[in-house]
């Protein structure tokens, strides 16, 4: 063996057969025929000194050489794809890839996606919904919205709270005028939110009714995952739902939902934007910002005549 390293070929032929198990099947994946692949990792073990493979009936299994040079390459070949889509994001101006949760995106994100293309006509917006961590490089994405109480975000990315939670009582304007006070809410059909169970302090009807000086009992409604789902519940007049703001801004101004009681529960829980720290001074990452911060504070006027109350302050 020598210190020299191979071809590249031949390494990403051994790397794909490696990780499938199969010439066939990576012979698949690279587009290349079985007797092409066998040849590349051939001439590998040639190159090596030694068999990297067992070749079996209908199979094949690495051998000892073989199992400590697989992690190595596949670890190797992932950074290069890594490394080659951070590059082309630096000169590639005219996408932006943004992810955020699924309720967000539909509610918030999707509806305002046409006023965004009006006004920056040279960018195009791609949206990945998802909650799970996301890694920048390895994930392709430019941009995340996330929602929760912040924090350390680390020395690498640039982070910036957008906008902040409250929640009060939404539904049909159907409805307004079956439960005109807080009391009669008591009796509504109520619909519970189980994506945000885990705030503290809790931010859910109970907490809203003590605000109000009563106590809920027994709890009772439909529950749904998500809020995006129990939002479009009570626009089909299903029952109230303690609207978060965020998700309801479209639906209140277009009346497809109404909010009547002044009594609005605020949380210190509240969305921010990240991406890599430098980023946001790229040219399409400022104009996504300044969109987004223009858009956050048109929902302000929501808030005005509201009585809001702390979750912290809400006595348990």
């Amino acid at each position: 063996m020598i210190d020299r390293l191979p071809p590249l070929t031949a390494l990403r032929a051994f790397e794909a057969a490696a990780r499938h198990m199969s010439f066939a099947r990576a012979a698949d994946e690279l587009n290349v025929t079985p007797a092409a692949l066998s040849f590349q990792i051939k001439s590998l073990e040639e190159h090596f000194g030694a068999p990297l493979f067992r070749r079996l009936n209908r199979a094949v299994e690495l051998t000892e050489a073989g199992k400590a040079l697989a992690p190595g390459t596949t670890d190797a070949f992932q950074m290069l794809q890594a490394a080659w889509r951070a590059a082309g994001r630096t000169v590639d101006t005219g996408v932006l890839t943004v992810t955020a949760g699924p309720a967000f995106t539909a509610k918030w994100l999707a509806p305002r996606l046409f006023d965004f293309a009006q006004s920056h006509p040279e960018i195009e917006l791609r949206f990945a919904a998802s909650l799970r961590l996301m890694d920048f490089e390895r994930d392709d994405i430019d941009i995340a919205i996330r929602f929760g109480f912040g924090g350390d975000d680390g020395p690498n990315l640039y982070s910036e709270k957008i906008v902040g939670e409250w929640l009060t009582p939404m539904m049909h304007p159907d409805l307004a005028a079956r439960f005109p006070t807080p009391e009669s809410l008591l009796n509504a059909p109520l619909l519970h939110q189980d994506d945000i169970a885990w705030l503290r302090p809790a931010c859910d009807w109970t907490a809203w009714f003590r605000a109000n000086g009563l106590e809920l009992g027994e709890i009772h409604g439909a529950r749904f995952s998500q809020a995006d789902h129990a939002i479009d519940a009570a626009q089909a007049g299903a029952g109230v739902v303690l609207g978060r703001i965020t998700l309801t801004d479209r639906a209140l101004r277009d009346r497809r939902l109404v909010a009547p009681f002044k009594t609005a529960i605020s949380t210190d829980a509240h969305f921010r934007v990240l991406c890599p720290k430098g980023s946001e001074e790229k040219p399409q990452f400022k104009a996504f910002l300044e969109w987004l911060r223009v858009e956050t504070c048109k929902m302000r006027d929501h808030g005005q005549g509201r009585h809001m109350v702390r979750a912290d302050d809400i006595g348990g």
